[in-house]
């Protein structure tokens, strides 16, 4: 069965909720495996204050029991706790109709104006409240449910901060491990601490500016076995798979695999990596590719990076239209973050997840975990026997 989910809730409505189908039985699986992602998405340096309110814990309504899935679509609910102020305004019945709240002033950057026009609205609220980032907290915790099951196949993803507000991490030739490690203890989920300092004290002269920042996240997937993914048809393309997968999360507007778009730059024998063979199988003597070639895994670290925009809220908002009288406006403002860069390093490191799942599947798949792990047992005797 293909792993396939869907999320819905609009950002302060009652909860958020995902329907996840397609997991094997007897996954181990408990709330807290969910809950910790939940609250490593709502850290970082430069959030808002809707952190404060909102402390995020998600419930198992189907799909579980006694700690273990059951093969059936697996239901997670994230109360949204600020729903008490928002019952009204946010209410789905006619009779609670609240006036004089409609959002006329469109932000720059946000989904506000396309989705009004498309939609056929009056009221950028009806917008906004789908498109926001606070969908993310959703997707994190079907992301955790995947980080889970890649975990029991022996396989983990990493995310952490690369570059902040123009800031970027040094190299200093850390293992991807040791640099998760120490990311998980900074404020900004990065690994450097001398561009961790810059990193918050320019948040913090954006926070004072009303302005906000972007950044570059990195996520790494280890244990992933080589041929995962295909060349054979474009959507069966990992690398592709992936791409729009972090694409996909709010505000992102680039991805580069392995070198990326130095690629471009470079002589290809500089870009393409040898192949050597050890006992046990064969290797490449370099990364550059970043774990994936012809749309498969290579059987390397898969190395991806997403490039967020500055979140498009503002506390000295730009020039907008009101939508109703076509006059000049100062966009509206919305309570958000001055820099969510930290928090979209888990948001990237959940869909990752998610796609990398849905090809374990794919090519291992079973009802049940046992027959998982023993497809891919039976594979990686093929592997290392080649």
């Amino acid at each position: 069965m293909k792993l396939r989910y869907l999320t819905a809730g609009e950002s302060h409505g009652p909860a958020l909720t995902a329907i996840v189908e397609g997991m094997p039985a007897n996954l181990e699986i408990s709330e807290d495996d969910i809950n910790g992602h939940l609250a490593r998405r709502q850290q970082g340096h430069g959030r808002g204050g809707r952190m404060k309110i909102e402390t995020d814990r998600v419930r198992f309504l189907s799909g579980v029991r006694w700690g273990k899935t059951l093969g059936s679509p697996i239901t997670l609910s994230i109360e949204n706790r600020d729903w008490a102020n928002w019952d009204k305004k946010m209410s789905p019945l006619a009779s609670d109709r609240v006036e004089g709240i409609a959002v006329t002033h469109p932000r720059p950057g946000h989904a506000d104006l396309s989705g009004v026009i498309k939609y056929r609205q009056d009221d950028a609220r009806n917008i906004l409240e789908r498109s926001s980032a606070r969908e993310t907290a959703a997707r994190v915790a079907v992301g955790a449910l995947c980080r889970k099951f890649l975990a029991d196949l022996g396989i983990e993803v990493f995310g952490y901060v690369v570059e902040l507000g123009g800031i970027t991490a040094g190299d200093d030739g850390q293992d991807f491990r040791d640099r998760f490690s120490r990311a998980e203890e900074s404020p900004c989920r990065t690994f450097d601490p001398v561009a961790e300092q810059a990193m918050i004290k320019r948040i913090d002269e954006a926070k004072a500016a009303g302005d906000t920042l972007g950044g570059v996240v990195e996520v790494v997937v280890l244990g992933a076995p080589v041929g995962l993914g295909s060349y054979v048809h474009w959507d069966r393309r990992l690398d592709g798979r992936l791409a729009q997968a972090v694409m996909s999360i709010q505000a992102f507007k680039g991805v580069e695999i392995g070198l990326g778009f130095e690629a471009a730059r470079l002589p290809g024998s500089r870009v393409h990596d040898e192949i050597g063979y050890e006992k046990g199988g064969f290797l490449r003597r370099s990364n550059r590719a970043g774990g994936l070639e012809g749309g498969m895994t290579n059987g390397e670290a898969i190395v991806i990076r997403g490039a967020m925009k500055p979140i498009p809220t503002l506390y000295q908002p730009l020039q907008t239209v009101d939508l109703a009288t076509k006059e000049a406006f100062a966009a509206t403002v919305e309570r958000s973050d001055v820099c969510a860069v930290p928090a979209a390093a888990v948001v990237a490191e959940a869909v990752v997840a998610i796609e990398l799942a849905e090809a374990v599947l794919e090519k291992f798949g079973g009802d049940a975990m046992e027959e998982v792990q023993e497809n891919l047992a039976a594979y990686l005797r093929h592997v290392h026997g080649f």
